[in-house]
């Protein structure tokens, strides 16, 4: 793993104005961030002049598998996700077995063919899932748990997924709010109005995404995001929104966080670009749907002033065949990782409704913070993963399906003009996409480290390759470990107090003049072990890295 350092270019940050500097990366990790110019001893230097640097991105909300192609997904939509500019993609396990051969199995299907790191979030949808979920936290290191409000009755069996109740949900959140550290990521859908609307718009003949939103009305996602937010309020919950779509809901969230504030929200591209008057007929048909324009505008607003936090693609790499059908026929979702940075760009920045720390935000650092990939993920500092997309802010391109690597043989952005577009990704200090070119290896590891016991589970977003190498290693299979995570520092300090009350407790031999001078030895040896990472997956570093 080369040294280098990439000159001339701007670092974006999520919470302050973009900056020239240097960024020095050594093993994987950032080294440093250097006034331009300064020395970064031996290291190759390599040119970003005109470029912005971001953290490498992190698409939080990815389906693999669901095109029926589950094995060499791994390889195309991780592909795809790289010419978009992203390090790092999470997606969602959906089954209603027990996840100890779910895991491994899918595991063994990524990990040889992933170009960047991935990581997964489980859904749950029946008791066992409750009553295994904190061995998942402990054993896998998964802290966030896919719930469908939608789900009830035979809802679900489309995906293989048992209908539950609203009774389920509580003791979920209930169970997640005891482990700690949990998020319940929740699809916001009243499927009793919806079933009810849905057979009025059908029997009066409606066939276009205009009734297909029709069918779907904002009350069923606002509603169902109160119910929400109260159960977790209640029990003390951490929840997560996806694919947020309305204005009725965003106010709700709104007026919800003023009095709890662990709730978390993520849209979709497309709801940023397209509503219920689109063309594009059956392609264009997801859940949730295509809204009003007044809705698309209030995303926008939303995710300016914050309140929306992420920008996830929601990816669904289906074929046009299995979408050329009739509207209530047509299989829902469609592809979109590669197209998320040029559309806020393009749409965003370039147009005056984001800033580029914005933008910065809802794909990097938001997504790192939620779902516990900080601090190797999500930003560019000292010690970070080498995550790196370099972007042209100027450069036009017209989207064309065949250039983006995905299953999937269709964009929603087909024939747009976009401008802004990543033209290098880096994970961790490896070279994968260069000019819309794939330079890095299908399940390319991170070397071989020495294993080190992390103190509490982490984040996740395995290097693909990262094979367990030991049972240290195994207890962290394929999350980002951050043993100097917030948590775990906490976690480590919680251990060297107790380490000092026993040297100077009653009866020790020792006063409490010593005991308190072992026990800041001790905080300070945690708070340095703090700063190494582990890595989930691939061997963790040692000691000694």
């Amino acid at each position: 793993m080369k040294e280098l350092v990439l000159r001339g270019g701007t670092v974006v940050f999520p919470d302050r104005p973009p900056q020239a500097l240097d960024v020095h990366v050594k093993d994987g990790r950032i080294a440093a961030l250097l006034a331009p110019g300064a020395s970064a001893g031996g290291a190759a230097e390599e040119s970003a002049r005109g470029l912005h640097v971001f953290p490498g991105l992190i698409d939080a909300h990815v389906h693999f598998g669901l095109s029926g192609e589950k094995i060499t997904e791994y390889s195309t939509e991780t592909r795809h996700a790289a010419i978009g500019g992203f390090a790092t993609v999470l997606g969602y396990f959906l089954n209603n077995e027990a996840y100890t051969e779910v895991f491994a199995r899918e595991q063994g299907y990524a990990r040889t063919r992933a170009y960047i790191d991935y990581g997964f979030h489980f859904s749950t949808a029946n008791e066992l899932h409750i009553r295994e979920l904190e061995s998942y936290v402990r054993d896998y290191g998964v802290t966030s748990f896919k719930y469908f409000m939608n789900f009830k009755g035979d809802e679900g069996r489309y995906l293989g997924l048992d209908g539950t109740d609203d009774g389920y949900f509580y003791d979920l959140l209930k169970e997640a709010a005891r482990i700690g550290k949990v998020t319940i990521v929740c699809h916001t859908e009243n499927i009793e109005l919806v079933n009810r609307i849905r057979r009025r718009v059908q029997a009066a003949g409606g066939g276009t995404l205009k009734d297909w939103a029709a069918s779907k009305p904002p009350i069923t996602e606002s509603e169902a995001c109160l119910r929400a937010m109260y159960f977790a309020e209640t029990v003390g919950a951490r929840l997560y929104i996806p694919h947020l779509s309305t204005r009725m809901a965003l106010d709700e969230v709104r007026r919800w966080r003023k009095r709890y504030p662990e709730v978390r929200v993520e849209t979709c591209p497309h709801y940023l670009t397209h509503d219920e008057n689109s063309d594009l007929g059956p392609l264009g048909k997801a859940n949730p749907p295509f809204r009003a324009p007044d809705d698309v505008k209030a995303m926008w607003e939303g995710l300016a002033d914050g309140t929306i936090d992420v920008v996830g693609s929601d990816h669904v790499p289906r074929k046009r065949a299995s979408k050329e059908k009739g509207l209530w026929q047509a299989s829902q979702g469609f592809p979109g990782i590669a197209t998320i940075l040029p559309v806020l760009l393009s749409e965003g920045y370039h147009k005056g409704r984001l800033s580029l720390e914005r933008v910065c935000a809802a794909v990097t650092a938001a997504p790192a913070r939620i779902f516990n990939l900080e601090p190797s993920k999500g930003l560019l500092a000292a010690g970070a993963d080498a995550d790196l997309t370099l972007v042209d802010l100027n450069e036009e391109r017209t989207v064309r399906a065949a250039d983006l690597g995905s299953f999937a043989d269709y964009s929603l952005y087909d024939g747009w003009r976009l401008k802004g577009w990543p033209v290098r990704t880096i994970v961790r200090g490896e070279t994968v996409m260069e000019r819309g070119r794939i330079v890095g290896r299908e399940g390319a590891s991170a070397p071989p480290r020495s294993p080190r016991r992390a103190s509490a589970p982490a984040a996740r977003a395995c290097r693909a390759g990262g094979a367990p190498r030991s049972r240290d290693a195994r207890r962290l299979p394929w999350r980002a470990e951050i043993p100097r995570s917030r948590e775990a520092a906490r976690c480590l300090a919680r251990r060297a107090k107790r380490r000092g009350r026993g040297a100077g407790g009653r009866g020790s031999p020792w006063g409490a003049g010593t005991a308190r001078r072992r026990a800041a030895r001790a905080r300070a040896t945690c708070r340095r072990r703090c700063t190494r990472g582990v890595r989930r997956g691939a061997a963790p570093r040692s000691s000694s890295a």
